[in-house]
């Protein structure tokens, strides 16, 4: 212990070395741009890079739904029927209800 004591003992004294020690300590905890908030800020960037890449894709999903309703008759009236329980004048529409157990 007393060796090691020694031998850093001058760099210790050194004020350039105490300085930059001081330095660092101060910008790896107390600063406001810290280790630890760079690490947080990190993981909530690449969060959110994961949801806008999941909306991209969900945009374009329902992008194509709607080109689909727009230029297809029958997905447009498949739609109305299940969505909105929609009906022609002649017809009669039951709606099942499963029993769950």
């Amino acid at each position: 212990m007393k060796t090691a004591l020694k031998f850093l003992l001058p760099y210790l004294k050194n004020k350039y070395i105490m300085t930059f020690l001081v330095f660092f300590v101060w910008m790896l905890f107390f600063d406001k741009n810290d280790l630890l908030t760079q690490i947080s800020h990190r993981n909530n960037l690449t969060q959110m890079n994961q949801d806008k890449d999941y909306f991209i894709e969900e945009i374009k999903r329902n992008q194509a739904i709607m080109d689909d309703l727009e230029t297809n008759p029958e997905a447009l009236e498949r739609f109305a029927r299940e969505r909105y329980h929609m009906k022609k004048a002649d017809e009669d529409i039951f709606v099942v209800i499963g029993v769950s157990d």
